[in-house]
């Protein structure tokens, strides 16, 4: 069982996400809304995996925040997830040391497969 944090700021697709991840057999071990949020939890709680949505609310983005997190804590697997496909993004994400790139929605499949 891997501990799984969830960086999102839409509420619905955070629950979704995380029933997701639970029913994968995996446990959440917290939620959080802002990039902030998540370098603190990433640091706190050692999760194995973040499952990081890319914009978010607050100053920092999930990209930015994955730097902060790597430069911390390598070992943890970050996972894109954002609901915009535009080429910028994954250039921007390039060398910030994520494991993969999904975009929303986000089918189980998809999911279990890169867990």
């Amino acid at each position: 069982m891997k501990k799984v944090l969830i960086v999102e700021d839409d509420l619905i697709i955070a629950m979704s996400t995380e029933r997701m991840v639970e029913r994968l057999g995996h446990q959440v071990v917290s939620k959080v809304t802002t990039g902030e949020e998540a370098v603190d939890a990433a640091v706190n709680l050692s999760p194995d995996i973040i499952l990081m949505d890319i914009r978010l609310a607050g100053k920092m983005d999930g990209i930015d925040a994955t730097r902060l997190i790597k430069n911390q804590v390598q070992s943890i697997k970050v996972i894109y997830i954002t609901g915009n496909a535009d080429p910028a993004y994954r250039e921007k994400a390039t060398g910030s040391g994520f494991e993969a790139f999904l975009i929303k929605p986000v089918r189980f499949e998809d999911l279990k497969e890169i867990i």
